[in-house]
């Protein structure tokens, strides 16, 4: 009979509730914490794009098998939309497709915040992991063309104004599954007659964890390592 290989890594089991930074991928997230705890396998909760920070739920081990309930919770974002240019990645890595030097009134803003809220009606961007005939939408972006995607229902819950100023405005929104918040900015920016892009992003809460759950990259090194961030060194603590 044949014997079955050595599992790698330790059989640990939880969550982590990641502030991830700006500039880290979360594939890149969720090695960096499966390599910090020496698990066996490990997955997120939710994919958080590279230029978004905050929160990166990460299951490991046993917690990989409830990863389906946390990614149908709702979600809590805080984001800002710098108005007056339109982007091909509704965010601030693609070139400016449109732009225009009309700046919305507060009032204005405001009263567009019910067309968006409840069930709805919403177009992913060009840009997005969206699969269109087996490929993702972004794969098909890239190579320049222009992606037909369908729009499909969301939910939001409720959007908010944190802050307005006369080039952006600063929103907090619940939402839930498959709402895409580049979207959001780039449909209000069409609606207010000035276009608008996602400059600032930040996942605050994803049900049923809260900000209170918070650790970063270098608190989880810091445990390991005695304070250290080599991962090179020989010290090794449990977390």
């Amino acid at each position: 009979m044949a014997r079955r290989g050595k599992k790698k890594g330790r059989p640990v089991s939880g969550w982590v509730v990641l502030d991830k930074p700006v500039g880290m991928g979360s594939t890149e997230a969720v090695s960096k914490i499966k390599w910090l705890f020496q698990a066996e396998k490990a997955g997120h909760a939710g994919t958080l794009d590279p230029l978004a920070s905050g929160m990166l739920p990460i299951a490991l081990g046993e917690a990989t098998k409830t990863v389906p309930y946390v990614q149908d919770g709702a979600k809590v974002y805080r984001f800002t939309v710098a108005w007056g240019e339109e982007r091909s990645t509704d965010d601030l890595e693609g070139p400016v497709t449109n732009s225009s030097d009309r700046r919305p009134a507060e009032a204005e803003v405001r009263a567009l915040l019910p067309k968006y809220t409840g069930v709805i009606m919403q177009t992913p961007p060009q840009f997005s992991a969206v699969k269109i005939a087996g490929e993702r939408a972004y794969d098909l972006a890239r190579d320049g063309g222009t992606v037909d995607i369908p729009a499909r229902e969301i939910e939001i819950g409720r959007l908010d104004i944190v802050e307005h100023g006369v080039d952006r405005t600063v929103f907090e929104v619940e939402c839930g599954k498959g709402t895409y918040v580049r979207s959001l900015a780039r449909d209000m920016g069409r609606d207010l007659g000035c276009f608008g892009h996602i400059s600032e992003l930040r996942r605050v809460e994803v049900e049923p964890f809260t900000a209170d759950d918070f650790v970063t990259v270098a608190e989880l090194e810091a445990a390991r390592f005695g304070g250290k961030t080599d991962e090179n060194s020989d010290e090794e603590a449990e977390v």
